[in-house]
């Protein structure tokens, strides 16, 4: 089994699971059970001032080859914590080898079945090593793929001195799929002139566009009447939170968008007929249709209190991130560079849009330039997740080939 493999099998034992809204990084103590493993490896590996903050969040670099100290630093980063989504509890995974097609039971007592009827992206990886759930967790291959493919990286770098490499700083950080732990991040510990998230999907795709995001917390204050005497009188929560949703565009929701179409998202309605309180998220790549997305909200929001008296709705709108193409687009070496290392381990980059959000988007708008890279992974967050094992192989081989392209360009910022 090659080292990569080994690695992120290791990984995913330890449950590091994170929760919204704990009101402290980490959210949970245990992503701390895996930053102090990576600090102890990284140290076996040579590395010696790799060390973890007060917050989970490790950091480490790797010293210049002789004669290239002059080279910028370039950063690496993967996140801790899985997903609230799904547990990551008692992970179980197992492997398909050389996946022939066929529909893969993941567990029969649950009727669990990955089958490329649903997923027909399976078929790209027919001959390959499939590493698969037992139905009952998620993998956290989100993104414990990329922390072995970055901690394979440094010890190859470390191992090999024939590799030209500038300086490297590596981190490793928690609560990204909670959206908390990078904003704690150091900028000036970390050290890098730029970095890239090892945090993306299938393997050859490279992101630099993410969505412009806002939260909407929409309040209703309703009138409760006995509903036999409520003709004229009752103002019914809930069937004001129905209403302000269907003035809402019909196809701009997650169902029926994809690419770069953005959406409004209901993700809770909680209320009774005196009060209701509706959770939304709106998302679009293009900022001046994101800024029209809220400003349809306020409208909304004015014309049912209007239809039904003021003060019925309040809206409270806060921008949560935003593109990260405005800050990257300035460099454009950081996506040449990737390109170029993933052409040399024989993979055709592929540019999409990312339909979420990363860490790098927050590093990019905080002064850090941050492209986002593949890590191999499917179907994140569930118990579909699944991830080829030559994909992890070889995205642990691209990173080692990209650390050394800013040798040979010798990049400034």
């Amino acid at each position: 089994m090659k080292p990569v493999v080994e690695r992120f099998l290791k990984y995913v034992s330890l449950d590091t699971q994170s929760v919204p809204d704990a009101g402290q990084v980490p959210s949970t103590s245990k992503q701390k059970n895996l930053s102090g493993l990576l600090v102890q490896e990284l140290r076996e590996l040579g590395i010696a001032n790799a060390d973890m903050d007060e917050y989970g969040i490790v950091y480490a670099s790797i010293p210049a080859s002789p004669g290239c100290e002059s080279v910028p630093v370039v950063g690496f980063i993967a996140h801790l914590d899985t997903s609230p989504a799904v547990s990551g509890k008692d992970v179980r995974p197992r492997v398909i080898h050389a996946y022939s097609g066929e529909d893969i039971v993941l567990n029969a007592d649950m009727g669990l079945v990955l089958s490329p009827r649903e997923f027909p992206e399976l078929l790209q990886y027919q001959g390959d090593d499939v590493i698969v759930t037992d139905g009952t967790t998620l993998l956290g291959a989100d993104d414990k793929a990329g922390i072995a493919e970055i901690m394979t990286m440094a010890a190859e770098l470390m191992a090999n001195p024939s590799l030209k490499h500038g300086p490297i700083s590596i981190a490793f950080t928690p609560d990204e799929e909670v959206g908390g732990g990078i904003e704690v991040f150091d900028l000036d510990r970390f050290g890098a002139s730029f970095a890239y998230t090892v945090d993306g999907g299938a393997l050859g795709e490279i992101e630099y566009e993410n969505f412009n995001a806002a939260s909407v917390s929409l309040s209703i204050v309703g009138k409760s009447i006995h509903p036999g005497y409520a003709k004229g009188r009752m103002i019914n929560a809930l069937l004001v939170a129905m209403d302000f949703q269907s003035m809402l565009p019909v196809y701009e929701n997650p169902a029926c968008t994809e690419g770069y179409e953005g959406f409004y998202h209901l993700e809770s309605l909680q209320g009774t007929v005196d009060h209701a309180v509706a959770n939304y998220i709106i998302r679009d790549h293009d900022r001046q249709l994101f800024e029209e997305k809220k400003e349809q909200i306020g409208k909304i929001v004015d014309y049912l209190n209007g239809k039904y008296g003021a003060g019925t709705l309040s809206a409270l709108v806060q921008d949560s991130y935003y593109n990260m193409k405005e800050k990257v687009q300035q460099y454009p070496f950081l996506i040449e560079n990737a390109k170029r290392a993933m052409r040399s381990i024989g993979v055709e980059p592929i540019l999409v849009p990312v339909r979420g959000g990363t860490d790098g988007a927050f590093l990019s708008l905080h002064g850090l330039p941050c492209p986002n890279l593949c890590a191999g992974g499917h179907n994140f967050h569930g118990r579909y997740e699944y991830i080829p094992i030559q994909s992890l192989e070889k995205i642990a081989a691209f990173l080692v080939e990209l650390a050394q392209t800013f040798v040979s360009e010798s990049q400034t910022v």
